[in-house]
């Protein structure tokens, strides 16, 4: 059984220029050789069946500079890693860009309205960075979710449905999650990644925090946030939306990715564009847990890096844990 971790955002196909990058090293090229299945022996005359029962852990890290710029060509030796503050065997390593399954999970609650334009704008330069490989789906949220797109290559008809997106309503964002989270059990690609863009909390869903948190935990995908925020300042800002950075940030953190608070609406876009990129330039570590026992409990996972020698410190994102298999 391979169980995939995802932990933090992005590889354009618009690319890092050298300025944007921190490379250490030629990076070492991953092989995998399939094992040749031994013929059947003319002595058996019995069927006998081989049970393999083995558990591997991807883990996605991204590692960036004291500027928050994506570094590269880190190879094996420079990541250390442990499950319960045991350190495990890292047997798989790996940085190149898979394709992807993301989902776009949309606010078009009421007070969204004089940001639609910008936040159509974020939308527009995250899909720039995608690969012909990769697939998305569409949810807008008000009062309520609603799958507007199901999984799709074509970002244009993604688009053009935000084109048609009125702010009304109220605010069911962890209803939408909820929705997303279950869309992307259909998901082709094992790497999924979900990008919230919203203004502010919830105050309309069914759902309750603790219940989208623990779904969170359980569930094999990053979650990047954008929050388009006022002002701490600012007298409008209802307690929904006080309490909807530290929301956005406990959801995404737990599962590698990150939440980006934004006020000033004219960075929405190289934002997004950011995140992007960020789900693209990250590395992928394998191992197989020393714990063998299938008890269904939380392993908490944490990777420690070896500081290359001439770089500035180094900061690295990953996803927390996850839940061991149950008998």
């Amino acid at each position: 059984m391979i169980l995939g971790l995802c932990c933090a955002f992005l590889t354009a196909g618009s690319r890092l220029s050298s300025a944007d990058k921190v490379n250490t090293g030629q990076q070492p090229r991953v092989t995998i050789t399939p094992r040749v299945k031994p013929g059947p022996d003319a002595g058996l005359s019995t069927r006998t069946d081989i049970r393999v029962d083995k558990t591997l852990v991807l883990i996605n890290v991204t590692v960036t500079d004291p500027l928050n710029r994506f570094v590269t060509g880190l190879d094996r030796d420079h990541f250390r890693l442990f499950e319960d503050k045991v350190e495990q065997d890292v047997a798989h390593f790996a940085s190149e860009d898979a394709p992807l399954s993301v989902g776009l999970v949309f606010d078009a609650s009421g007070s969204m309205g004089s940001k639609l334009q910008k936040a159509r704008q974020a939308a527009a330069q995250f899909f720039r960075t995608a690969n012909p490989e990769d697939e998305f789906f569409l949810i807008q949220f008000n009062d309520r979710p609603e799958m507007v797109s199901g999984f799709t290559t074509n970002t244009e008809e993604i688009q053009n449905r935000l084109t048609f997106t009125q702010a009304k309503g109220r605010t069911a964002l962890l209803d939408g999650v909820y929705l997303a989270l279950n869309q992307m059990k259909k998901a082709r690609n094992p790497r999924k990644a979900i990008l919230i863009i919203s203004d502010g909390g919830d105050n309309s869903s069914r759902y309750t925090e603790s219940e989208i948190k623990n779904l969170v935990r359980e569930a094999d995908v990053q979650i990047y946030a954008i929050g388009i925020f006022e002002p701490i300042s600012s007298r409008g800002r209802t307690a929904e939306e006080l309490s909807g950075p530290g929301l956005l940030t406990e959801i995404s953190e737990q599962t590698g990715g990150r939440h980006f608070p934004v006020e000033n609406l004219n960075e929405l876009p190289d934002v997004a564009a950011k995140i992007g990129i960020e789900l693209r330039n990250q590395y992928v570590l394998g191992y197989t847990p020393s714990n063998r026992e299938k008890d269904g409990k939380y392993r908490k996972v944490q990777i420690k890096l070896v500081q290359p020698k001439g770089l500035p410190p180094l900061r690295a994102f990953w996803r927390l844990g996850y839940y061991a298999p149950s008998q």
